[in-house]
């Protein structure tokens, strides 16, 4: 999922349902990754849409001692230019009170 192809479905969306909230959010966890999401009421209910942004990994690293009862420590080198994308959907489940995922694969874009 390109950022082109996520402002166009936004833009999309905004024009043909209404939007309850939308935002976006930054974890400095796995070298900073970004989510922006919107909530809007559609067809099949309340739905949320999450596009994350999150660099690549270049390098797994892992540090250990072939001593007994050592630790083992992996880490990760990320790029500072590549970027993944991923665009996850979910409906909100009235019964249990939280957002379910649909499965992308019932999904064709």
């Amino acid at each position: 999922m390109t950022p082109e192809r996520w402002k166009d479905i936004k833009g999309n969306i905004k024009d043909k349902f209404s939007v309850e909230e939308e935002g976006s959010e930054h974890l400095d966890d796995e070298g900073g990754v970004d989510i922006e999401y919107l909530e809007f009421s559609g067809p099949l209910g309340r739905m949320r849409l999450e596009h994350i942004t999150k660099p690549v990994v270049l390098d797994k690293k892992t540090n250990y001692s072939n001593r007994i009862g050592s630790e083992t420590a992996v880490t990760y080198v990320y790029s500072d230019t590549e970027k993944n994308y991923k665009l996850n959907v979910y409906k909100w489940d009235d019964a249990i009170g939280e957002w379910q995922e649909l499965d992308a694969k019932k999904f064709s874009w």
